[in-house]
């Protein structure tokens, strides 16, 4: 059964932190291919983070330095943790294959940087 499902997501003030989780299941899934994108109000959705070919793990330039990619392999799960949060990270998380997601798309996880 293909199954994405991202969590941790909520409101946070600027300066906060947030740990999302996402689970995945099925065959079109592998734990080396798995990253992070986000999809902010108006705008088109971006990869966040990934694992590359090499093994190290490429981050959109606005995160470096403040979110950190994970995973789980014995649990078939990704992380990211994120902190700092800035208000420009608002956005719904997503998992996916990457650099290019596969069709299916989970239902995302809502992240809002306010004061």
């Amino acid at each position: 059964q293909v199954q994405l499902v991202e969590s941790g997501g909520g409101l946070v003030q600027p300066g906060g932190s947030l740990r999302l989780s996402c689970t995945f299941s099925g065959s079109i899934f592998s734990i080396n291919d798995m990253g992070w994108y986000r999809r902010a109000p108006g705008k088109t959705r971006e990869l966040v983070a990934t694992r590359r070919s090499d093994g190290t793990i490429g981050y959109l330039d606005s995160v470096k330095g403040r979110f950190t990619f994970s995973r789980d392999s014995a649990k078939n799960r990704v992380y990211l943790q994120m902190n700092n949060l800035q208000p420009e990270d608002t956005a719904v998380y997503y998992c996916n294959s990457a650099p290019i997601g596969a069709d299916y798309w989970g239902q995302g996880t809502q992240v809002t940087v306010s004061s």
